[in-house]
């Protein structure tokens, strides 16, 4: 009976269209839209919303100190652009962000058995508990793709909830690994038992192992995004994650976004890019737009 109301969620939100209707509708939002979102405002908002991210198996405690000073030197540098939404960085790394940190900005830190999420669970809470302790803002969690794969629903939602309760008020993002989970209808389902199960917001990819963030796949999820806030008044965020290394490819996502959840969403309260190659590409290109 217990797994019942986990399947009684799914049935609230089905998969309304196929894989190859997800690609024709992502194709024709972004042929519709890309060129008026391709603008010197949206880039400038875009800049904001980015997760700036190291996750490196080199990084070490003077990188990351350096990586936080960089993001410290633009805060108030430029003073028609908003600096990054957040920095990014395994869980070891959150005491020297903070210590280094002297911009207003979050601390998001990968936790819970990143990448693979393929630990204990008591691991899991106790990784999570010390980023928090540390100084983490926002924690980014992978599913238990092994759990879902197998519909072992029960399981699958309890571990995410418990996660959830060591956050308590911090964002946790979920991570849904769409490049495992391959087909519209698994990255729904994933979804929507996520953001029953607590999610604050969805993330698409490590960036590790598996491909990255797609069109279809983040088109997907804001569909089931909308869905859940449609019976919940609950607005879950979406981040995009996993490849995303041109100005170009964050136009689209925020196409996608702006297209299916509308202009509250279009903010970096509800919309993020986790990049570590983006961010000084993108300042370059809203400057160039700025001359």
């Amino acid at each position: 009976m217990e797994a019942n109301k986990y399947l009684d969620a799914l049935k609230k939100h089905p998969l309304k269209f196929t894989d190859e209707e997800a690609k024709k509708s992502v194709d024709q939002i972004i042929k519709s839209g890309f060129d008026n979102n391709n603008s010197y405002e949206v880039y400038k908002t875009l800049y904001s919303c980015i997760d700036h991210t190291s996750l490196n198996t080199t990084d070490s405690k003077e990188y990351i100190w350096n990586f936080t000073e960089k993001i410290n030197a633009f805060e108030g540098s430029d003073p028609e652009i908003e600096n990054v939404a957040a920095i990014c960085i395994y869980p070891n790394f959150v005491e020297t962000v903070k210590e280094s940190l002297t911009s207003n900005i979050k601390i998001a830190a990968v936790a819970g058995g990143f990448p693979s999420s393929q630990t204990f669970i008591e691991v899991k809470v106790a990784e999570i508990s010390l980023a928090l302790a540390d100084g983490a803002d926002e924690i980014d969690i992978v599913i238990n793709a092994g759990l879902f794969l197998d519909k072992s629903y029960q399981e699958f939602c309890e571990e995410i909830m418990e996660l959830k309760e060591v956050c308590k008020d911090k964002t946790l993002k979920v991570i849904l690994e769409t490049g495992a989970l391959i087909s519209a209808e698994n990255i729904n389902n994933a979804s929507v038992l996520s953001m029953y199960s607590g999610a604050d917001f969805l993330k698409t990819s490590t960036g590790k192992g598996y491909p990255g963030a797609t069109p279809e796949a983040v088109f997907v999820m804001c569909q089931a995004i909308k869905s859940y806030y449609k019976a919940t008044s609950n607005k879950v965020g979406i981040k995009v994650s996993g490849g995303v290394s041109t100005p170009e490819d964050a136009v689209k996502y925020y196409t996608i976004v702006k297209e299916v959840l509308g202009d509250d969403w279009c903010n970096n309260q509800l919309f993020r890019i986790g990049t570590s190659s983006l961010t000084d590409k993108l300042y370059n290109e809203i400057i160039k737009r700025r001359k």
